[in-house]
């Protein structure tokens, strides 16, 4: 991802050439460490795996417990997602003429090795759910920035925008 990063332009020419650098990553179950995969019995789990030193891109695991999901929100940078364990369902929303969030198209549901996309050029406010209640599934997300940094956007569906910096969820670390 490195050298796309330097080689393509950001935006979707490095959004496609990146897709296929989490295909071939998600193909594979045996790689995620145990500390990246640990669900939280209440929220949903976005833990760092790795940050460009340029903050031209970040990899993360998101951790769906059963029944868990996000607000309807934005990313403003381009994104891909790779379901690695399980399945979630992601619908995709827009605003309407007053602000409010409105669903734009049919819900997907990814399933282990479906890559699905976001940005401002192709759609980028969703909501995305775990597809179990009974067990925990986990996607691989790839942004075309530092998203634990970015300044995004949570929308209330009555028309409320509230600004949000995600950040990241801390690895638990056991004692030696």
């Amino acid at each position: 991802m490195t050298r796309v990063a330097e080689d393509v332009p950001d935006g979707p020419a490095r959004m496609a050439a990146a897709r296929p650098l989490l295909q071939r990553l998600i193909a594979v179950d045996d790689w995620l460490p145990d500390a990246c995969a640990a669900p939280h019995p209440q929220f949903y789990r976005q833990y760092l795996l790795h940050r460009d030193p340029d903050a031209r891109f970040s990899l993360v695991s998101f951790v769906w417990g059963p029944g868990q999901a996000t607000p309807i929100h934005d990313h403003t940078v381009w994104g891909l997602i790779g379901m690695l364990r399980g399945a979630e369902i992601g619908t995709p929303y827009a605003l309407d003429a007053e602000g409010r969030p409105v669903p734009s198209g049919p819900a997907v549901r990814l399933e282990p090795g479906a890559v699905d996309a976001v940005s401002p050029e192709i759609g980028d406010i969703h909501k995305v759910a775990n597809a179990f209640a009974d067990r925990v599934s986990i996607s691989i997300h790839l942004y075309g920035a530092d998203i634990g940094a970015v300044r995004r956007h949570v929308f209330d569906p009555a028309g409320g925008v509230k600004d949000f910096v995600s950040g990241y969820s801390d690895i638990a670390v056991t004692p030696a």
